[in-house]
């Protein structure tokens, strides 16, 4: 079954391809090359002669003949390479055109389209830089079905970028016309990815300025740059080997509160359904000296004041409890897994 549906498929495909034309002129020239070198062979010319020859008639180059056309029946052969050949080549060169200003039509269309797009989005956000983070932040904004907007001046990113199915715009995102042409001024947030901590704070600042109201995110790379991107307007600011380093050190204390966490789509999927809400999904540790350490789960809620709501706790044996009774003992070493309000760590349990 599996055959004829390919088939099927690639018929339509074919049929439908601005390349349709192109494909059926090349074959058609092959078929006339390959028909007029036989034809010479079997009148007693090499195959070297004799593809040579035709290639010269086909093209009108006019060296002169390799071997005598004296015959009726070589002459035939070559006025008949002569005509197919010449409507061969007319055709293929017409091919050609129509294929490339079709392709050139089809990008003025994409970009004209893509351009309407934006110009309706409202309440998006705007990735700035498409680089190794910026591609899986672009992945959890799709698996979160969240509306965004790609900008990326390198044209092998943006070509990516494009190929993942993004709406990408080519531009520098430290260009404050680039930014009002992605609806800066209707966004709901925008983040600043670039692997260059200057060209963040740049951004972060003209983001600024074009909305007073946007919730930026920035990249840092140096600690120092944190203060720096906070006072240009960001709203929080990432640190993506910090926040490596923990994850790391998450995975060598509690390695199954982590892949609870963060092991399946469903988890994901709830990640994003928190943050709408504002709030957030994390991991702690208890430390020995956490006034925490020997609590129930009741109480440090209680202790917490509603900023904090324990969803599962790893203990330091490697069990892991999820769904804790409220009367549930907290224990030193545990890893609690948490749902906190957004920008609000709750009370400090390690």
């Amino acid at each position: 079954m599996a055959g004829p549906r390919t088939s099927r498929s690639w018929l339509v495909w074919f049929a439908n391809s601005p390349a349709r034309n192109l494909i059926f002129g090349l074959a058609y020239m092959l078929l006339v090359v390959a028909g007029a070198t036989v034809a010479y062979v079997l009148d007693g010319w090499s195959w070297g002669d004799a593809f040579y020859f035709v290639i010269i008639t086909v093209f009108t180059v006019g060296y002169g003949e390799v071997h005598p056309v004296a015959t009726v029946d070589l002459r035939a052969i070559t006025i008949a390479t002569i005509i197919l050949g010449c409507t061969g080549i007319i055709f293929l060169t017409g091919a050609l055109v129509q294929f490339i200003t079709i392709a050139q039509i089809q990008i003025l269309l994409g970009t004209k389209r893509m351009k309407t797009h934006i110009d309706k989005m409202t309440g998006h956000v705007i990735v700035c830089g498409y680089g190794r983070i910026g591609q899986m932040l672009a992945d959890e904004l799709r698996a979160g079905g969240t509306e965004f907007v790609v900008l990326e001046l390198n044209e092998q990113r943006y070509n990516e970028s494009m190929s993942a199915g993004n709406l990408t715009i080519r531009g520098d995102a430290t260009d404050e016309t680039v930014l009002q042409a992605v609806g800066i001024a209707r966004a709901r947030a925008l983040a600043s990815v670039v692997p260059n901590d200057a060209a963040n704070v740049f951004i972060t600042l003209s983001a600024r300025n074009l909305n007073k109201k946007l919730e930026i995110i920035a990249r840092s790379e140096a600690p120092s740059t944190k203060s720096k991107l906070l006072q240009a307007g960001a709203n929080s600011v990432v640190e993506p080997t910090h926040i490596g380093a923990e994850r790391i050190a998450q995975l060598i204390m509690f390695p199954r509160t982590s892949s609870f966490t963060d092991g399946s789509d469903r988890m994901r999927t709830l990640s994003f359904g928190l943050r709408t809400l504002g709030l957030d999904l994390e991991v702690m540790a208890v430390a020995a000296d956490s006034p925490l350490a020997g609590a129930t789960i009741e109480a440090a809620e209680h202790q917490a004041s509603g900023s904090l709501f324990v969803i599962a706790i790893n203990r330091k044996g490697g069990e892991t409890i999820t769904r804790p009774d409220p009367a549930t003992m907290i224990e030193a070493g545990d890893g609690v897994v948490v749902i906190t309000r957004s920008g609000r760590s709750g009370p400090k349990i390690s």
